[in-house]
């Protein structure tokens, strides 16, 4: 079905190098924290999104067309990877801070860490909207459904935006800093109940993080 409709459609795959790009910054991130934060995902987690980046690449690159078992499978634990291990060290963080452990009586690295493990959680959460969102992004392009999971003002009002508009990598990306910054639904509306759950897990995780973070730190800097 899918097949059928990209030889019928206009449309281009999505570009590979956005996703992969935010991927190798997200590949780095756990390699910067303290080992009290990412001991469980410091080289394992890393290890495992470069290999599956690599295949990733080798399987679909370029652009990205191909709508096989293989890829999907693949992307989809690459996501799950993401998401947990931004789970852990969401975690870790929480539990140094409450602790008191080190890392935590200098405000310059407290800010250093809880940004770094923000920017995780924000990124990881882009890719979970990215690839789930109506199937993922194959699917948005060649077979489009006929309602999205996440509505983004460019599908809700066609005036906006040109004809044949589709949301791009960095379209959820931005998705992910918004819900991380104003903890809620800001331009686009989780209309699945999937995307509603996972923007409430994102906007907790955030405010966990910043919540301990700026008290930490204010009552250090006192």
């Amino acid at each position: 079905m899918v097949a059928s409709a990209k030889s019928e459609s206009s449309q281009a795959g999505e570009q590979r190098w956005p996703m992969a790009l935010t991927l190798v910054v997200a590949i780095a991130l756990p390699l910067l924290l303290p080992a009290s934060i990412s001991e469980v995902t410091r080289w394992v987690v890393p290890v495992l999104e470069a290999l599956l980046l690599v295949i990733l690449l080798v399987a679909d690159p370029g652009r990205i067309d191909r709508h096989t078992g293989f890829v999907r499978l693949i992307s989809i634990v690459l996501v799950v990877i993401l998401v947990a291990g931004a789970g852990v060290v969401t975690t870790r963080l929480a539990i140094v801070l409450i602790d008191g452990g080190s890392g935590t009586n200098s405000a310059a690295e407290l800010l250093r860490v809880g940004g770094l493990v923000w920017l995780y959680v924000i990124i990881s959460f882009a890719f979970l909207y990215w690839e789930f969102d109506s199937g993922g992004t194959v699917t948005r392009t060649f077979a489009p459904r006929p309602y999205p999971d996440l509505a983004f003002p460019q599908e809700l009002n066609p005036r906006v935006a040109a004809s044949g508009w589709r949301p791009q990598f960095f379209d959820y990306l931005y998705l992910g800093f918004t819900n991380s910054t104003e903890l809620s639904p800001t331009d686009v509306m989780p209309l699945a109940l999937w995307a509603k759950f996972a923007m409430t897990v994102q906007a907790t995780s955030s405010l966990v993080i910043l919540g301990l973070v700026i008290a930490r730190a204010v009552n250090i800097l006192k």
